[in-house]
């Protein structure tokens, strides 16, 4: 892969449309244009023009040009606004393989020279491989925030006050000799104390950020025939699960994924649980102990309150508790049926509500990568603390935590140390992007 080679590829989805878009990017970009097009429309103004080649025209299109450093890439962009047809989207593309110096796109080669060109940061990136997975209304926020940047802000001004703690601490190393005009020891701790106290915070909310991007699982459990394949059934609008009025019908955890109140949500069904001397149910209803053991929420469907003594599963403080087949066993205000939807719309309620909370402090740190680079720094910021609290003077040990704790913050927008996570993001994208 040469960055210094003219590129393209389809950027929109493959197929039918009513529109398709064609992309060229680098040095060569502009010639080619005016190859196909005729001409070269005005940058950012769309034109439409006869797109032709060998004098044979190919398509009607709307063509956009974007300048060297006034475009995603940062290089001479062209873009083709075709008529969404297979036919017409072969040809252009045909066309386009027989220019000199003009090669098909890699997965995320444009990204790539994006992030080559400074016009994106790494985490940048990563928000925008997010944003293009994103299901959910949550998810798209959350993606678009790091999208534009508010990652790398963020660690601009971390860095900006660590840079002037370092700064301050060399003024002392380097006229050692002197007597230094100013006690620079009370702005260097509180520089460094409150930067370690923002970074803290946004480690915090970094696992809510996660389950966000990630979604989370709520596990539906209880005894053998209480309605919970009817109860997922009906929360998915489907036959998602099988349903029988015999016990044990479900053996393994079957998911289901739904957007609920705009976060990612999986509903497990599982075997129900209870002693059996079916070795496949058994094995069934341990898979489903270990997988609700590990769900963010757990639903339990009960006949009465008895049954929670039989269910070997850990219960959290705001696991919910619901009494099912409300349809036949009586109306109690917590009771829910999946045949008769009594109690369900509550139901997906308290449910939203339970989850939204836990994601209330969600912080802009949505990746492990991320988390690392933040604990990285803060451990540096620790030492620096501790050696500068120390009786003897241990300035330059300080500073040079300080500096470890600068590098890690490098490493969370991909100043440094970037290769080894490069391949598994652009692995994820399009070849269009």
């Amino acid at each position: 892969m040469n960055s210094i080679d003219t590129i393209y590829a389809l950027a929109s989805a493959r197929g039918r449309a009513g529109v398709a878009i064609v992309r060229v990017s680098g040095p060569r970009a502009f010639l080619i244009c005016k190859a196909l097009a005729g001409k070269l429309p005005r940058p950012r103004v769309a034109s439409l023009c006869v797109l032709k080649s060998n004098d044979l025209e190919l398509d009607q299109a709307l063509v956009l040009t974007f300048e060297k450093g006034a475009s995603f890439t940062g290089e001479q962009v062209v873009e083709f606004h075709l008529h969404g047809g297979v036919a017409v989207i072969d040809a252009v593309l045909l066309a386009l393989s027989e220019f000199d110096g003009l090669r098909l796109a890699e997965a995320g080669e444009f990204t790539r020279r994006a992030l080559e060109n400074d016009c994106l940061d790494l985490a940048q990136v990563e928000g925008l491989a997010d944003l293009i997975d994103a299901e959910t209304e949550s998810q798209r926020r959350q993606a678009l925030r790091v999208l534009q940047g508010v990652l790398g802000d963020k660690s601009q001004i971390w860095q900006k006050d660590l840079l002037r703690a370092t700064a301050l601490l060399e003024a002392t190393i380097d006229f050692v000799d002197e007597d230094v005009p100013v006690d620079v020891f009370p702005e260097v701790k509180a520089l460094v104390g409150a930067t370690l106290d923002t970074i803290n915070k946004e480690i915090s909310g970094s696992f809510a950020a996660e389950k966000i991007r990630e979604g989370f699982e709520v596990a539906i459990v209880g005894l053998p025939n209480i309605g919970k394949s009817t109860l997922i059934n009906t929360i998915s609008g489907r036959d998602a699960a099988i349903t029988s009025s015999i016990a044990g019908t479900t053996r393994d955890v079957i998911e289901v994924k739904l957007s609920i109140d705009g976060l990612a949500v999986t509903f497990l069904d599982m075997a129900g649980i209870r002693d059996t001397i079916d070795e496949v149910e058994t094995l069934g209803v341990q898979r489903a102990i270990d997988r609700a053991n590990q769900a963010d929420l757990r639903l339990f469907l009960v006949f009465s309150e008895d049954d929670l003594k039989v269910i070997d599963v850990d219960r959290l403080k705001d696991d919910i508790v619901i009494f099912g087949k409300g349809d036949l066993l009586g109306s109690e205000s917590r009771r829910v049926s999946g045949l008769s939807g009594q109690g369900v719309e509550t139901l997906l309620k308290d449910i939203a509500l339970i989850l939204s909370n836990r994601v209330g402090n969600a912080s802009s740190i949505t990746r492990e990568r991320h988390r690392i680079a933040l604990l990285t720094a803060v451990d540096g910021l620790d030492s620096a603390i501790h050696l500068l609290s120390a009786d003897e003077d241990l300035s330059e040990l300080s500073a040079e935590e300080i500096r470890r704790a600068v590098r890690a913050l490098d490493s969370l927008i991909g100043r440094v140390d970037v290769e080894q996570v490069l391949g598994e993001i652009f692995s994820s994208f399009c070849i269009g992007k």
